[in-house]
């Protein structure tokens, strides 16, 4: 029986990016400054891993206040009520790429979700501790989530695209 091995995300050298189209012409990125995870494995693959992963509303960052205010607002994610967003896995396959599904929870709405994993391999930092890098893509609907704020312009222009990409790279230290 292999022993498990426990992983936590070193915040440090990680980073939780979004991006959204705005009025259909143009790409807003945000990111979330404040994170956690860990992952849990007894391969050296990390096939079939365990990975459970949340995140602080209120460090949304779109490079604009008022704009970081009105997502966290009620009419967005409603960070007040709902200070976090969770994701735990269900499934990490490898098939040549590796895939990771799980259930993705935002405000009060739990769904199913699969992204792409690049796994960057595994390395020795300079105070000997092993790490493993990975970068985590994917598209999700952000209405699926009950995010259904919808601005239109006078000239009928949508101002927020449905489609929210993922950008995830997240380094993980191994623990002893």
């Amino acid at each position: 029986m292999a022993t498990a091995t426990k992983w936590v995300l070193d915040p440090m050298h990680s980073e939780v990016q979004f991006k959204v189209k705005h009025l259909v012409i143009s790409t807003v990125t945000g990111a979330f400054k404040t994170f956690e995870g860990e992952l849990t494995t007894e391969s050296d693959d990390f096939e079939g891993a365990d990975v459970s992963f949340s995140l602080d509303v209120n460090s949304i960052d779109t490079n604009q206040e008022a704009r970081d205010g009105h997502l966290k607002s009620g009419e967005f994610f409603d960070a007040e009520t709902y200070p976090k967003i969770s994701f735990k896995s269900t499934s990490f396959t490898k098939d040549g790429d590796y895939k990771l599904t799980g259930d993705l929870t935002i405000k009060d709405v739990t769904k199913p979700v699969t992204l792409d994993v690049e796994y960057g391999g595994v390395a020795g930092d300079f105070y000997g501790n092993t790490k493993a890098g990975f970068e985590i893509t994917g598209k999700i609907n952000r209405k699926d989530f009950g995010l259904v704020w919808d601005g239109v312009t006078e000239a009928g222009s949508v101002v927020l695209g449905s489609d929210i990409k993922l950008i995830i790279n997240v380094q993980f230290a191994k623990q002893a």
